[in-house]
């Protein structure tokens, strides 16, 4: 039996990783013989060539609206059209959404602060602001909160006046703190009715959280009120000035709307048994980013090149190496890239309302997420790769079956493999039922989220390796008889189980 290791046990782990890697010399398995020219397909050189273009920086971090995301799709589309893939949406390849961003109107704002030292006057490019209606406030008093302490909101202390919140200088260590901190003070901000939220700082952090422009759904608009007005000051004298600030006086007019339209990039190798054809497999990742940084010097870029170039180029190479095949996979295969993960898995929720095989029949998800980076924070990740929510269903297995034959160890990483569960596309299938896994080789590392994220810093012969062992562990599902099940005796996969049931029994 392999063992299943976990990344928390230092000198212990790496013994452990070492002889298991003598195992699996000694004892690895066979690829089958005509599944192996596909998975040679997948090489190094190719994967660096998607990728050296996807996390350019003439894409711009491929932010969702974005002329970089349109270019993005256009190529992946290329990609699936050049492996043969069938168009699998309504648009050719691709299935399109309709939505709206929304940005500030620069007519009529006006921002002043009283200091001790006179009013300071702030001008609209000097701020971000977010606000879903006019505003007004006039002379309102400020009150200062410290991020992380949401003690001071209270209705008596901080009742009708502008919240002020500094960010600390960003540690990359720090990064999901900090999310969970804003989140709080907007939530706080939130059931105060707060008239006004100001954030400051972070050398640039806050512009990273919230941006000028936002997307809705027209058909499916937020409530009023559903956050307060917030501002962010990026310019290095607002924030000085802020600091000294007593009372503020403030006017915007409603937000601009105009229409967007969006695209996931879907292809179909439709299967070769009679009776699973209209089975699938779902392999999938997000192809958007966080665009451009609104504020600050140097490189704003953030190109994404693991998060997540690395499983879109993934999902590129796989599609070639199945297409290839001269026997089809028993089951169908459909291959999508999502826009708008970064922004609350917007693409994935589109999906699940137009699959290409009915989400019934679809019997898993692979989504593969982050996979290029060995340089984690946990140590190098190298000749191995993990699961989210490993043993929430016996997907796993599958893997570990890939691995054998690959040369690659399939792991628990025991911190983060049950949180990071919900922090991706894959969340959004396994809410309809489909036994659904994210797969990764690095959690965190350096650059996460920041704009040193390269194409360059990606090891490619480590994830030629991890991309064959995912082509073999998707071939082996597709053909399997037995579908991929969740684990009932596990509580964390409880209610996805049940969503399966219902789904069954429809």
């Amino acid at each position: 039996m392999i063992p299943i290791l976990t990344a928390s046990n230092g000198d212990r782990l790496a013994y452990m990783r070492f002889f298991w890697a003598i195992c699996m010399v000694a004892s690895a398995a066979e690829i089958p013989a005509p599944w192996k020219p596909a998975l040679d397909r997948v090489t190094a050189d190719s994967l660096r060539g998607h990728l050296s273009f996807l996390a350019s920086d003439l894409l711009e971090g491929r932010d969702t609206p974005s002329r970089g995301l349109d270019i993005a799709a256009e190529y992946i589309a290329a990609q699936f059209r050049r492996a043969g893939l069938e168009p699998a949406g309504d648009d050719g390849y691709f299935q399109t959404a309709r939505r709206a961003v929304v940005e500030p109107d620069p007519v009529g704002f006006e921002l002043s602060m009283e200091t001790p030292s006179g009013v300071i006057r702030v001008a609209i490019g000097q701020v971000i602001l977010q606000a879903a209606a006019a505003g007004e406030v006039a002379g309102i008093e400020a009150i200062r909160v410290k991020l992380g302490d949401t003690s001071a909101l209270t209705p008596e202390q901080a009742g009708g006046k502008v919240i002020v919140a500094e960010f600390p200088e960003p540690d990359p260590a720090r990064r999901q703190e900090l999310f969970r901190n804003f989140s709080q003070l907007m939530s706080a901000a939130t059931k105060l009715q707060a008239p006004l939220v100001i954030l400051s700082g972070g050398g640039g952090f806050p512009a990273r959280l919230l941006r000028p422009t936002r997307l809705i759904d027209p058909a499916n608009r937020p409530p009023a009120g559903a956050l307060p007005p917030t501002l962010v000051m990026t310019d290095p004298g607002a924030i000085e000035a802020l600091a000294a600030a007593t009372k503020i006086t403030a006017h915007w007019n409603a937000p601009r709307e105009k229409p967007v339209t969006l695209r996931n990039v879907a292809g179909l190798l439709r299967g070769s048994d009679p009776a699973l054809k209209d089975t699938a497999v779902l392999v999938t990742a997000h192809y958007d980013h966080v665009g451009v940084a609104a504020g600050g010097d140097g490189d704003r870029i953030f190109n994404g090149a693991n998060d997540d170039g690395s499983g879109t180029v993934g999902v590129i190479e796989l599609a070639g190496a199945l297409a290839s095949l001269p026997a089809r996979p028993k089951r169908s295969v459909v291959f999508v890239t999502f826009f708008g993960e970064e922004k609350g898995g917007l693409g994935s929720r589109h999906y699940v309302q137009n699959p290409v095989i009915p989400v019934e029949k679809t019997v898993a998800n692979l989504n593969l997420e982050q996979i290029g980076r060995t340089d984690s924070t946990d140590g190098p990740q190298l000749n191995n790769l993990t699961i989210t929510g490993f043993d929430y269903s016996n997907v796993s297995e599958f893997f570990i079956e890939a691995g054998r034959s690959t040369a690659i160890e399939v792991y628990k990483h025991e911190k983060n493999s049950d949180p990071y569960f919900t922090r991706s596309d894959n969340a959004t299938l396994a809410q309809q039922g489909i036994p659904a896994h994210s797969i990764t080789t690095a959690f965190q590392y350096p650059d996460y989220h920041g704009a040193g994220d390269h194409w360059d810093k990606i090891n490619y012969d480590n994830m030629e390796k991890v991309t064959r062992a995912i082509a073999l562990a998707t071939l082996l599902i597709a053909d399997s008889a037995e579908e991929p099940r969740w684990n009932e005796s596990n509580p964390r996969a409880e209610r996805y189980f049940q969503s399966w049931k219902k789904r069954r029994e429809k």
